[in-house]
């Protein structure tokens, strides 16, 4: 993949780098905010499954299947700001980790295996 062609994660990126210029908010974004503020909403993503079977996880009501996607968009948000702060680039990085994770668990040692990659 080209990283100099533009995507929509660049153009989300420079709206929510917009839209916090417009609110004078750039001054609270810090990483370190940032990532503070993502573990609460990944806290409120939990909340939604908490108590819940695995099949009633999978099978959530529309309401809630909207109120999780709005959570999850939270957090994709934060993760974005947070990669725009430290000049990471976030589709570089997901796909290094992809590569990474193949080396750290080999098919033919963790298919159907849910263990930790030092532990197979």
């Amino acid at each position: 993949m080209d990283t100099n062609q533009p995507n929509e994660l660049d153009d989300i990126k420079l709206r929510l780098r917009e839209f916090a210029k417009e609110r004078d908010w750039d001054q609270f974004h810090s990483p370190k905010n940032f990532s503070m503020a993502l573990i609460v909403e990944c806290a409120e993503l939990v909340e939604h499954f908490q108590w819940l079977t695995d099949e009633q996880s999978r099978n959530l009501p529309d309401d809630t299947l909207d109120e999780v996607s709005l959570e999850m968009a939270d957090i994709m948000i934060y993760l974005i700001r947070i990669a725009d702060k430290l000049d990471i680039d976030l589709i570089d990085a997901v796909n290094r980790k992809i590569k990474l994770n193949a080396i750290k668990y080999p098919v033919e040692k963790s298919k159907g295996i849910a263990k930790k990659y030092n532990k197979l």
